[in-house]
């Protein structure tokens, strides 16, 4: 058997869960409360349009 010398080896992975550096930032930045108030805020709102358009 010939075997190769340029063989590329890639990195396992550790049952299918990879970490990815955090170096990217995201340029909108929300806390976690507001879309909390955001989310009540569109219910309601979807709720009185339900009452007095229906």
């Amino acid at each position: 058997m010939v075997r190769r010398k340029n063989k590329i080896y890639m990195p396992m992975g550790v049952g299918g869960l990879l970490s990815y550096p955090e170096e990217a930032e995201s340029k909108i930045k929300i806390k976690p409360e507001h879309v909390i108030y955001f989310s009540i805020g569109v219910a309601i709102l979807v709720a009185i349009l339900r009452i007095f358009i229906v």
